[in-house]
């Protein structure tokens, strides 16, 4: 990995972390994923139309990551439902990490460094310290959600990373995964709201925010994308993963929320496993 990739995933990292803490302004969480998926329609549609297609080989990883990611969704909102979010979210994408490594190494045969692979566990262990921060019981309903939801932010990553170096175009694999998600996502948050007419007013209320934020998770998940096609996958997952500490620091500086002791230790730890990995390239 170069170092111009590395800091293009912290930037993503970055991107994915303020999009999550601007998301605390739309407190439906069907909204929220309705506007990103509405902005990934007309972005994606755009990049469909100026594009050429990407391989016909990446055809397939493109449906089944469209599905993942619909499911993902699902599932997210579900074990919100049933789990606090400072618990799910960090839960969910350290399990993602540490899958997409597992992964990327046995099936892929991609080979990580003493110092890599140093800098993903403590990456992996940050984000679990995180989830794992709070006192409060979890119920075990909620932490079976969380554990599916990190199955599937697994899966899709690794179906990501074989579809977009099978489709010989970056770009134009994302556009077509956007176009898709575009449908798909608005669809089924539509179908799930209790209140379908207060879904509606909904979007129109946090429409500009909604924006902001589809533009952000866009942009991030473009990089990452990108990122696959050139570098291991298990470092770009530990990378982009490091999202979910830029998102406490924004809750700090700009929501003025106190992280603990907890959240300034697995901080410093994420900012070291990143050190650890760029000294291991």
């Amino acid at each position: 990995m170069s170092s111009v990739v590395l800091l293009a995933v912290l930037g993503s990292a970055v991107m994915h972390g303020s999009w999550n803490a601007i998301a605390k302004a739309i407190p439906d969480r069907l909204v929220c994923s309705s506007l990103i998926g509405l902005v990934y329609l007309v972005v994606g549609g755009i990049g469909c139309l100026s594009l050429p297609l990407p391989d016909a080989a990446s055809w397939p990883a493109l449906a089944v990551s469209a599905v993942l990611q619909t499911a993902y969704l699902i599932l997210l909102t579900a074990a919100y439902a049933h789990s606090d979010f400072g618990v799910a979210y960090p839960l969910t994408r350290g399990l993602a990490v540490l899958g997409v490594t597992v992964l990327a190494v046995t099936l892929l045969s991609e080979h990580l460094t003493t110092l890599q692979f140093g800098g993903v566990a403590i990456v992996i262990g940050a984000l679990f310290a995180l989830a794992f921060a709070r006192r409060q019981r979890t119920p075990r309903r909620g932490l079976l959600l969380a554990v599916a939801v990190g199955a599937c932010v697994t899966a899709y990553s690794f179906v990501d990373g074989l579809g977009v170096r099978a489709s010989g175009a970056p770009l134009s694999y994302a556009a077509w995964l956007f176009f898709l998600q575009g449908i798909t996502v608005p669809l089924c948050c539509l179908l799930l709201s209790r209140d379908r007419r207060a879904h509606v007013a909904g979007l129109r209320r946090h429409a500009p925010v909604g924006a902001i934020g589809g533009v952000l998770s866009l942009a991030a998940y473009t990089i990452v994308i990108w990122a696959q096609s050139v570098a291991p996958l298990a470092l770009v997952s530990a990378l982009r993963e490091t999202g979910v500490v830029a998102a406490g620091l924004i809750g700090l500086l700009v929501f003025k929320e106190k992280p603990g002791a907890v959240g300034i230790t697995a901080t410093v730890a994420a900012a070291l496993g990143i050190v650890a990995i760029r000294l291991g390239m």
